[in-house]
C-alpha cells in the first residue's frame, strides 16, 4: 500500500540560487537606466528606494521561478542559515552592499553620493593597512583583535566607521592579553 507523500517544501533558497541573485542584482543595478528608474522612483513618485530594490529583486525571483515573497523572506534568513558559509556571506554582504549603493545614488545628491563613495574609499583603505599590519601578528593576536573588532562593531550597531582600529587600539588589545607589537 503507497503511503501519501507530500513533497517537501524548501525553507531556504539554495546556495546557487541565491549566488544567481546576487549576481544578476549587481548586474542590474549598474544599469544606466535602471539607475535612473530608481532615481525617478524616489524624485517623482516620493517612494522609498529599497521598495525599487526590492520590487527588482522580486522581479529576478520571478525570473527564477520562485516565488517572490519566499525569496524576499528567505533573504532575511541568509546570516542564520549560513553563517558557517564564509563565501556565501562575503557575497550576501556584497550584495546588501550594492543595495545601499543603488539606493545612496537614487537618495543622495551627486556631491552627497560623490563625498559618501570618497569616505568608503578612505575607510577601506584604513581597513587594508590595519589588515597588513595584522597580518604580520601570530593568529591568536589575529583572532583576539578580529574579536575585539567584532564587540566594537556590534556595538556600533555594524557602522563601518567601527570597523578601522589604530595601531595604538592593536598594541593595547595586546597588551592586556599579555603581548606586545
Amino acid at each position: 500500500m503507497a503511503m501519501n507523500q507530500t513533497p517537501s517544501i524548501p525553507s531556504m533558497l539554495r546556495r546557487d540560487q541565491l549566488f544567481h541573485l546576487f549576481n544578476r542584482f549587481s548586474v542590474i543595478v549598474s544599469l544606466s537606466d535602471v539607475k535612473k528608474r530608481i532615481a525617478d522612483a524616489v524624485r517623482d513618485d516620493n517612494q522609498e528606494a529599497v521598495a525599487v530594490t526590492t520590487a527588482i529583486q522580486e522581479e529576478i525571483f520571478s525570473e527564477m521561478g520562485i516565488d517572490s515573497r519566499f525569496g524576499i523572506s528567505c533573504l532575511g534568513k541568509v546570516t542564520s542559515f549560513y553563517e558557517n558559509d564564509l563565501e556565501l556571506m562575503v557575497r550576501f554582504y556584497k550584495f546588501v552592499a550594492a543595495e545601499e549603493m543603488a539606493c545612496d545614488e537614487a537618495e543622495l545628491e551627486p556631491y552627497e553620493f560623490a563625498e559618501k563613495m570618497n569616505n568608503e574609499h578612505q575607510l577601506h583603505k584604513m581597513q587594508l593597512e590595519m589588515l597588513k599590519h595584522m597580518r604580520t601578528l601570530h593568529s591568536d593576536d589575529q583572532s583576539a583583535i578580529l574579536d575585539k573588532l567584532h564587540e566594537q562593531l556590534e556595538s556600533a550597531e555594524f557602522d563601518s566607521s567601527a570597523s578601522i582600529m589604530s595601531l595604538e587600539e592593536i598594541q593595547e588589545i595586546l597588551q592586556t592579553k599579555g603581548v606586545s607589537v
